[in-house]
């Protein structure tokens, strides 16, 4: 991990670290072993899709807290080539590759925060935020 928790995402192995880094600073934030499974799994595939769509990127990891409770926030960008339709990437089934078009919407399902925001030729941020259950 770089300094503040900045990762870069070039290469299968840095989508390993990411997953690695982010499962222990879930443990840090003091997360279940459900919501530590379910933000690495995020982590995961939106760093694949970086990795894979933008042909790299990089992803900031923190804990954060809102004086209720502890959580983690994973911002993900890439200078790739955009996402054209926002809505349309993130139906269940839809993908502009070989996969199974789950990426983005199982992302979002697994997170309690999830913002997404592209533009054609501009590249790509998403940042997500799961919280820890009492």
């Amino acid at each position: 991990m770089t300094d503040g928790g900045r990762m870069p995402i070039a290469s299968n192995a840095d989508v390993v670290a990411v997953r690695q880094q982010v499962r222990a600073v879930a443990i840090e934030a003091g997360m279940s072993l459900i919501d530590q499974t379910k933000v690495v799994t995020a982590a995961s595939e939106l760093a694949r899709n970086v990795l894979v769509h933008a042909g790299g990127g990089r992803v900031t990891v923190e804990v954060v807290e809102d004086g209720r409770r502890r959580g983690l926030r994973l911002a993900f960008s890439d200078e790739g080539p955009g996402i054209a339709d926002v809505e349309q990437a993130l139906v269940d089934g839809y993908t502009t590759g070989a996969g199974l078009g789950l990426g983005l919407g199982g992302s979002r399902r697994l997170v309690d925060q999830f913002d997404l925001t592209s533009a054609p030729g501009e590249g790509t941020t998403i940042v997500v935020t799961k919280w820890a259950r009492g």
